[in-house]
């Protein structure tokens, strides 16, 4: 690891700190190809991933996680102030990296085949995208694609709630018009809205679920546009057999992608 300052600890007005502060906004890091991932959590993800080009640390931080300061390529130690302003979060962990952005093109995560990807379409909530993104990863699924208007997935709070997912799935950012492109690739597509034709159960009663799939997820507040639910295979609703009117975005997401999981990975799917 190198340190660039020698045993100077940077402040918030150093060079680097002020450089990398900027990374909190969307325009420089769609300028730079760069965002920063906060707390050793996302840290270690990224590191393994192999795309951290600095970290930044307290020096308590620094020594508490050692095994992370070794495998970064630049290690510049900041104060607490330092780290604070290069921080998003009200209780910072101490560490923070800068990363190159980690998304692919959709043709480049579709020729690996994946079996179950989910597309967040035009959704703007970072906690519900990075969420979804992480939910992504545990059902295991190969692709997550942030189509049309999504939120940046490189957003501070969005690479926080994936929990270290963003480094574990291709991640894609794509037009809204991604379904002929999946559908192309061997992929169902299938669209969630609480009007839907189609009943989660029944498609897994019929196995439908065991092919490969992408799952479509709009926003909470106005769900997936008509031309993106008019492109899907099919319109699913998932059932609700109590009182409450609806599920919000997240768990809806979380119901389909593991009964697509739960599908694949079924004796009658492997015959």
């Amino acid at each position: 690891m190198l340190y660039p300052g020698g045993s100077v600890t940077f402040t918030p007005r150093t060079p680097r700190v002020v450089t990398a502060r900027r990374l909190q906004r969307r325009r420089d890091r769609d300028q730079t190809g760069r965002f920063l991932a906060e707390g050793p959590q996302a840290v270690r993800a990224a590191l393994a991933a192999g795309v951290v080009l600095e970290l930044f640390g307290t020096d308590a931080a620094l020594a508490r996680h050692g095994d992370l300061a070794a495998q970064a390529p630049v290690v510049s130690p900041v104060t607490d102030e330092g780290l604070a302003a290069l921080a998003e979060t009200v209780q910072p962990q101490g560490l923070v990296a800068v990363c190159e952005q980690v998304d692919v093109p959709l043709a480049e995560a579709l020729a690996k085949q994946p079996r179950l990807v989910a597309v967040v379409a035009e959704i703007r909530d970072p906690g519900n995208a990075g969420t979804v993104l992480r939910t992504a990863d545990a059902a295991g699924a190969g692709a997550v694609v942030f189509a049309g208007d999504a939120v940046d997935p490189y957003n501070g709070k969005c690479v926080r709630s994936s929990a270290g997912s963003l480094f574990h799935v291709d991640v894609v950012r794509a037009p809204l018009t991604v379904a002929g492109e999946l559908r192309a690739a061997g992929l169902q597509v299938l669209g969630t809205t609480g009007y839907g034709d189609a009943d989660l159960d029944g498609l897994l009663d019929d196995g439908s679920l065991a092919r490969p799939t992408a799952w479509l997820f709009g926003s909470e507040a106005h769900g997936l546009p008509d031309d993106v639910l008019k492109a899907a295979d099919k319109r699913v609703r998932v059932p609700i057999y109590g009182g409450a009117e609806s599920l919000n975005l997240a768990a809806a997401a979380a119901v389909c992608l593991y009964a697509s999981a739960r599908a694949q990975r079924s004796p009658r799917s492997q015959s």
